[in-house]
């Protein structure tokens, strides 16, 4: 930057330069999530309807059938 240009005052299409700025943000976003994805998933695990699944078994019960034989299991 010139030391000319950092006294001056901005230019009068610096609000619709902040406009485009942000509408360049907005499409880098959308560029992003093609390529890489969304980072989070609109629904999480606990929203989620947990009908189709079959048997819902509790923690201990799969903890005793994870014990290897040779501990008593």
């Amino acid at each position: 930057m010139s030391p000319e240009r950092a006294g001056q005052a901005p230019a009068s299409g610096s609000a619709s330069q902040g406009a485009d700025r942000s509408t360049t943000e907005w499409e880098r976003a959308r560029r992003r999530a093609e390529v890489f994805g969304e980072v989070l998933p609109e629904i999480t695990r606990d929203e989620r309807d947990e009908g189709g699944r079959g048997e819902r078994r509790d923690g201990d019960t799969w903890l005793r059938e994870q014990v290897p034989p040779h501990h008593g299991g």
